[in-house]
């Protein structure tokens, strides 16, 4: 047995220990304590602000409005993943908006003037995403100019190319029968693969759990315990059948969520199971220690901007899919803001090194839900503008105080 200096048991118990619900609990709060509340404070902000706008309108909660908030929430939360990666080595992204909508733009130029297939142009978008994210790292990495000065251009010259690119028009209508369009307006996933996406995803999450424990009991390590495993599963299949039986009593789930939920796992997987992204939180927490660890701090940083800048692009082509056209305005206004501060609002640290794919997830959910509860009660953008700033700065004050906590208990 482990005993600490003073001759008791550390408080993690014996490292073979099997966690169960108790266990757990008394894990999560005394991470908490120390400065790491996980998504606790975010989900208890989803809650409070349902709550309030449900009680103000009862229609908030609806199969129909929330089929509304999910297709809403795309566009914008594949741009705070984009976020997300940045802001994890440290360094922030001032022109994801401008970005998306020289994406957004190059794709109705490429299908509309060129008449070119749908394909093609979101790929050239992508790609002019991939390329102007190349072009940031280099300016960081081999002339040492600062992220916010080299992104804060970066949104001005980008605004200027997608004018160029509509070259006076207001707007270049993206045809209605291209898939593009019918993908992310009147698409849906079937009912019945709905409920089975639903399954895969919780027996996913049941196999990857009992992995997790299975190596870290290997490893002497504490562990969840199956039963406990198990429960946590079926909690999560009976929410996620629970919302497919909600949504499909309107329209059903939208093929343009699914796809951003995909993206959310695929980015939570290279975070938590790849060695590139453990570099990422490395170079964020500390990048001098992770260069003399021998990691390659220039190259993660090329990496996650070409990610982020990758990320825009593809959020502009969904953000004129949506509306079914490549506007001036798309990508500009709050773009920028909203999807920074969607990902700090998810629990992604300002600071580096800490934060999820998740956080882009939750974070775009609170600004949505405050969007759209305050459009049903008929207010104006201006109470909207107020109340995601005032999340934004409680946010950063939670992060700010986990930081110091997290720094007194020695945990960095």
């Amino acid at each position: 047995m482990i005993t600490s200096v003073t001759g008791q048991e550390p408080p993690d118990g014996p490292p073979s220990a099997r966690h169960g619900f108790r266990d757990s609990v008394r894990d999560t709060v005394r991470r908490a304590r120390a400065g790491d509340p996980g998504m606790l404070p975010v989900v208890a902000g989803v809650v409070v602000i349902w709550t309030i706008f449900q009680s103000l309108n009862r229609t908030f909660l609806s199969s129909t409005n929330l089929v509304n908030l999910a297709f809403d929430m795309v566009s914008l939360g594949v741009i705070a993943l984009g976020v997300v990666c940045v802001l994890l080595v440290g360094q922030i992204d001032l022109s994801v908006g401008s970005v998306s909508g020289v994406a957004a733009a190059t794709t109705g130029v490429v299908m509309v003037r060129h008449e070119q297939s749908v394909w093609l142009a979101v790929l050239l978008a992508a790609g002019v995403g991939a390329v102007i994210g190349w072009v940031y790292g280099q300016m960081l990495n081999r002339f040492g100019v600062p992220s916010f000065v080299v992104t804060l251009g970066g949104l001005l010259a980008f605004l200027g190319t997608q004018l160029w690119l509509l070259r006076g028009q207001n707007a270049i209508n993206l045809p209605y029968d291209s898939g593009l369009v019918r993908f992310a307006q009147v698409w849906f996933v079937p009912e019945a693969l709905a409920y089975a996406l639903t399954l895969v995803a919780a027996g996913g999450f049941l196999a990857v759990g009992l992995a997790r424990a299975r190596g870290r009991h290997r490893a002497g390590l504490p562990s969840d315990s199956p039963r406990w495993l198990l429960v946590r599963s079926l909690v999560l299949t009976a929410a996620l059948l629970f919302a497919v039986y909600y949504l499909n009593r309107t329209r059903g789930v939208p093929w343009m969520f699914v796809l951003f939920v995909a993206l959310v796992l695929v980015l939570h997987h290279v975070l938590t199971r790849t060695g590139f992204g453990r570099s990422l939180y490395a170079v964020g927490g500390n990048a001098e220690a992770a260069r003399r660890a021998g990691t390659d701090v220039r190259a993660v940083y090329t990496a996650a901007f070409v990610m982020c800048s990758t990320l825009a692009a593809t959020g502009g082509v969904l953000a004129a899919a949506r509306l079914a056209a490549a506007n001036q305005s798309t990508g500009t206004s709050d773009v920028n803001l909203n999807a920074i501060a969607a990902a700090v609002i998810g629990g992604t640290s300002l600071f580096g090194g800490r934060g999820s794919a998740f956080a882009a997830l939750l974070g775009v959910l609170v600004i949505q839900s405050i969007s759209s509860g305050l459009t049903l009660l008929n207010l104006d953008s201006s109470y909207r503008f107020i109340i995601t700033g005032c999340v934004l700065l409680v946010a950063v004050a939670l992060d700010s105080a986990a930081r110091r906590s997290r720094q007194a208990h020695g945990r960095g």
